[in-house]
Order: structure tokens, then sequence, then C-alpha cells
């Protein structure tokens, strides 16, 4: 375990590095920050200076080596707009969106999983169909639509739930939850379950699948003619061995709801890094953009490797050394 975990290290490295090049040359080539910084209506002996005083004047291979060495040390630069470090305008929006991330993994993993099961031990009853029918409608209705009519039946119509924001905060040393309040809790269940529905229709499809395929196996019909109880032979014996697939797409699952939750965080105008990347785009904030990349980057493979970590306690015969 120890060899393969280095080794995904150095794999982890080198995946780092090549985002880095694209992130330098997003940087770099994607329009001239020189502009940006020193402003539309800037000489061109103000552009020489901010030119000097950035290094932008030297070789390419020492910009690069010298944006290498300042993201080793956190430093990705200032935000053209608010002029503050980017990786801290970054890290100020983190706690709302992995909060909200977890809240939609949650959903996802707990129904999906469970749903997945009920429906493969009774295929063919009418609440599995529909389930199954619910499930394909989940993975086919955009997720800005989805936030949309929920908006519409919770907030407006029944009116029982907010329809933005993220509600009253608790802040906790550097980190700023919503889960400690009520009305931060409330503000979370529409966007959460917006961001959870594909999610929940792709692992309850797969949980399906899986456990129709395990249920038909000889050992299974070998415990049941033990008679052991439904609950160790459905559990332990079939969905244990249905879980490692569920867990891969799961943890590929969460790194995206962490780095790619835009859509949602801009129906909902939850404060998080999916709207601040939006907000950055628009504005042509290179530093915040090139922060959030390199982040993203190494949160989902941070993630996969604790998913391969993952696989040796949910199969013992799984060794990597």
């Amino acid at each position: 375990m120890t060899t393969y975990i280095l080794r995904r290290l150095v794999q982890g490295v080198v995946v780092l590095l090549a985002v880095s090049m694209i992130c330098f040359i997003i940087f770099r080539y994607l329009g001239d920050p020189v502009l940006t910084m020193a402003g539309k209506y800037a000489t061109q002996q103000e552009i020489q200076e901010v030119r000097r005083a950035f290094g932008l004047d030297q070789p390419t291979y020492v910009q690069y080596g010298r944006f290498i060495w300042n993201a080793l040390h956190g430093n990705f630069g200032k935000s053209y707009v608010s002029r503050v470090p980017a990786l801290g305008l970054i890290l100020e929006r983190f706690p709302a969106t992995f909060e909200l991330a977890c809240a939609a993994m949650l959903i996802a993993l707990t129904l999906g999983i469970g749903l997945g099961v009920a429906v493969s031990l009774n295929p063919s009853s009418w609440p599995s169909r529909l389930i199954m029918a619910g499930s394909l409608g989940g993975i086919s209705v955009p997720t800005f639509l989805t936030g949309v009519l929920l908006i519409m039946i919770f907030a407006v119509y029944i009116g029982i739930l907010p329809p933005f924001g993220r509600g009253e905060t608790v802040q906790i040393g550097f980190w700023r939850t919503g889960l400690l309040t009520a009305d931060g809790l409330r503000h979370l269940v529409l966007p959460a379950t917006t961001l959870a529905m594909y999610q929940l229709a792709v692992l309850l499809r797969l949980t399906r699948a899986g456990m129709r395929e395990v249920l038909a196996e000889e050992y299974i019909k070998t415990a049941w003619a033990k008679g052991l109880p439904p609950g160790k032979v459905i559990v332990k014996h079939a969905l244990r061995n249905v879980l490692i697939p569920v867990v891969t797409m799961a943890g590929l699952q969460f790194g995206e709801l962490i780095a790619f939750s835009i859509v949602t965080e801009t129906i909902f105008q939850w404060p998080g890094m999916g709207n601040l990347l939006l907000q950055s785009i628009y504005e042509t904030d290179q530093p915040v953009i090139v922060t959030y990349i390199m982040l993203a980057a190494f949160l989902i493979i941070t993630i996969n490797m604790v998913v391969d970590i993952l696989y040796a306690v949910l199969n013992p015969k799984i060794r990597y050394d």
C-alpha cells in the first residue's frame, strides 16, 4: 500500500505540473495581464514599468519558474478586481462550496444506494418502475431547470424554503459554516437537492444494475439457502461487492461537485467558489481563475487517491503492493 500511495503521489505531482503549465499559458498568453493591471488609459511608459515590476519582460522559462515557485508558497498573485491575494479570496468562498457539495453527496449516496437496492429487490413492482422513470428524468433534466422548478414549487408557491443566499452563518476559526443554524440549513436544502439530482440518478441506476447482477450469483443463492437474515445477505454479501464501482463514481462526482457547481451556485446566489469563478471570468480576473483551476485539480487528485485506498477497505482481496 505504501508503494502504491507513493506512486500515486508522484503521478499527482506530474498532473499538477501539467495543470500548472496550462494555468501559466492562461495567465501569460490569453490576454495581456499588464494592460489589465495598468489600466486602459496607461501610457506606454507606465505599461513598461508594470511589465518590468512583475517580471513579465523576462524569458518565458524564467517566468514559469517564478510561477511554480510562488505557487508552491501559496502565492498566485493578487486579484485584479479586489486587489487582495487570489488564494485568500478562493479559500474564503471554499467553506460554502464544500458544505454544499457534502450535503449534495450525502443526499445522492443515501437515496441513490438505498433506492437502488430497493428497486433491485422488486424490479417489477410499480414503485420500482416509478423510481426508475424518475431517475431517467433526473439524468435528462438540466440542472438549471431543476433549480428553477424547485424554487417555483418550494419558494414561490408553497413558500416554505428560501430561494437564494446562504442564510445565517457562524464563524468557527477560519471556517464560516451555515450547518449550525436553522436558517443556514433551510437555505441549504434547495441548492443541495438541485446539485444532487443528477448524481442521485446515476448512483441509483449503477447500484440497481450491480445488485441485479450480484443477486443472481451462486454464493448469494447459497446464503439464502443457509437461512441467513435478509439484511446480512443483502448488505454484507451483495451490496458490499457492488460498492466498488459505486464508490468510484461517487468519488469522481464529489470532485465535480466541489469544482464545477457553477450553475447551481449562480441560480441560488450561493456565495461559493463557482459563483466567484463566473464573476472572475466576466471580469477577466486571471489570478483568481488560475488559483481556482489549481485548487480544483489538487482536490480532484486527492479525492481519487482516497477512493483508491477505500477499495482495499471494501474488498480485502485487493492489494496494491
